[in-house]
């Protein structure tokens, strides 16, 4: 949170807090230095998530001298949506305007008895993996704390009725969708506490999973700091293919990830599994000797496996394998013992699928351009990627 001290609530210069984003310590610390009671804190957060207002006026349990004392010092700024669609599965996605101009996308996937919503962490990534259109259009810059949970808040206003009381219908969220979550650390793990929080959404925390890469310092930091669930985006069973399909594997490789990842289930207070997530490409990934060896790699670790079926975007240079090699790989992790779901795809009529988001970008890191002018000269996501692994 901004070291903000609030004595002068007349200062109209002061810069607002937007309170959308603070989690209950953070709220309770901005009351007190306000001078309030930090009970105010749970009002506050009871009233922007479980009811989801927006306008302090509408707080009516808060007295009206304290109303006017936030209208000076603080704002509750949602995200901005300028877009949205259903997809003929009823998949839905809103794309969302930030300041400076960028976009990013939320992705809500309904099932039976459960409703996931896929939420992003960073305008962009600056991961750059080679089978994911999002990472090819290069990185702006981190979401705070307020967008990313604005996105959950928009999800969930998005049901509400007049005169109906709210019902739960995102029963799970995701941490899946544009960005690497912890390379932006701080902000994830505030949006999280608030995903958790009893007088905000209290999801459970095995109904929050968090997605990486493999950013293996912060993943250590996540010990004793949040107990959400873990997903790791593995795709390759050795260091060698990794390398060209995953390019941080090169600073963490897969024997420095898998210890960390027991570090973190070790550090739970339950018995947890980790999901691996497989992006099954046609003869990159997908041999049946590939899945013996990755059995044996995860042999030590409580998993479960969810093989996603590449999807296509423009000079990918990647396949969606078969129908038949996706189920026998399937099989053959099955037969080792393993818990392995293969993820349908879902909202692809709208680009709504796994590594299909991409927004709009402002890319300051000037790969967007790089990768069409690579395009242009006739090269694939997937060649760009075997000759920066040979380097």
């Amino acid at each position: 949170m901004t070291d903000l001290m609030f004595d002068d609530v007349s200062n109209p210069s002061q810069e607002k807090v937007n309170l959308l984003g603070l989690n209950l310590k953070d709220m309770e610390r901005f009351f007190l230095e306000m001078g309030e009671k930090k009970f105010r804190a749970v009002q506050v957060i009871k009233w922007l998530h479980q009811r989801g207002v927006s306008d302090f006026d509408d707080m009516t349990d808060i007295s009206k001298a304290t109303r006017e004392k936030l209208k000076r010092v603080a704002e509750i700024k949602v995200p901005d949506i300028t877009w949205q669609d259903y997809s003929k599965d009823g998949t839905r996605k809103w794309v969302s305007k930030m300041p400076g101009g960028s976009s990013v996308e939320t992705v809500f996937i309904p099932e039976d008895g459960r409703g996931t919503l896929c939420i992003s962490s960073q305008i962009g990534c600056s991961l750059d993996c080679s089978f994911c259109s999002t990472g090819k259009q290069g990185f702006n810059r981190d979401l705070t704390s307020a967008e990313i949970i604005g996105q959950l808040w928009l999800a969930a206003k998005s049901f509400d009725k007049p005169g109906v009381k709210r019902e739960r219908h995102v029963t799970n969220v995701v941490l899946m969708g544009m960005g690497e979550p912890l390379l932006n650390f701080d902000n994830v793990m505030s949006a999280v506490d608030l995903m958790m929080e009893d007088n905000a959404y209290g999801l459970s925390k095995r109904r929050v999973t968090l997605s990486t890469s493999g950013v293996v310092p912060n993943l250590d930091k996540m010990r004793g700091r949040t107990d959400c669930s873990l997903a790791i985006s593995l795709h390759a069973p050795n260091d060698e293919l990794r390398n060209q399909l995953v390019p941080i594997n090169k600073k963490y490789n897969i024997e420095q990830l898998l210890t960390s990842v027991k570090g973190y289930l070790a550090s739970l207070p339950d018995k947890r599994e980790v999901t691996i997530e497989y992006t099954l490409m046609e003869k990159v990934n997908d041999d049946l000797a590939q899945a013996d060896e990755l059995a044996v790699l995860l042999k030590d670790i409580p998993v479960k496996i969810n093989l996603i079926p590449f999807n296509p975007f423009p000079n990918s240079g990647y396949r969606r394998p078969s129908n038949n090699r996706i189920v026998r790989f399937r099989d053959k992790l099955s037969a080792a013992g393993y818990n392995v779901t293969v993820r349908k795809t879902r909202g692809d009529d709208i680009d709504a699928a796994c590594g299909q988001l991409v927004g709009k970008v402002e890319d300051v890191t000037r790969r967007n351009e790089r990768f069409i002018k690579l395009v242009e000269q006739g090269s694939s996501a997937a060649e760009v990627a075997r000759n920066r692994a040979a380097r």
